[in-house]
């Protein structure tokens, strides 16, 4: 092993409102303030941080010529409660998705899954 993962680190418009968004749909703590370059959001033993990009271009999914970047899954225990909670937040359902997953794109426009019965 060279060394261990610190951060997952992602590109956003307004860093502070990206991390905010994630925070509350991973029950993680937000360290930063808005209008900071960079934000860090924290819990249960994960880091995620959030770097100010102001000309981020957005991807489109699944447009190869706007790729997707990176994306998360999440895993949830009952996807029917879990997606109105991220869709209340600002997400919004993607096409495509399978018998144990969903896609959604988080307000910034980075897709992201919810899983279920993940292994």
């Amino acid at each position: 092993m060279i060394g261990q993962l610190h951060s997952i680190v992602i590109d956003a418009p307004d860093a502070h409102a990206l991390a905010c968004f994630y925070a509350e749909v991973l029950g993680m703590e937000v360290k930063g303030s808005p209008g900071d370059d960079w934000v860090v959001v924290t819990g249960a033993g994960y880091r995620i941080a959030f770097q100010q990009a102001p000309d981020l271009q957005a991807p489109e999914w699944p447009d190869p010529d706007h790729p997707q970047q990176f994306h998360l899954d999440i895993r949830v225990a009952d996807v029917e409660e879990a997606e109105p909670k991220v869709l209340a937040l600002g997400a919004r359902r993607l096409p495509g998705g399978g018998g144990d997953f969903r896609v959604y794109a988080d307000p910034v426009g980075h897709p992201f899954c919810l899983v279920w019965d993940a292994v």
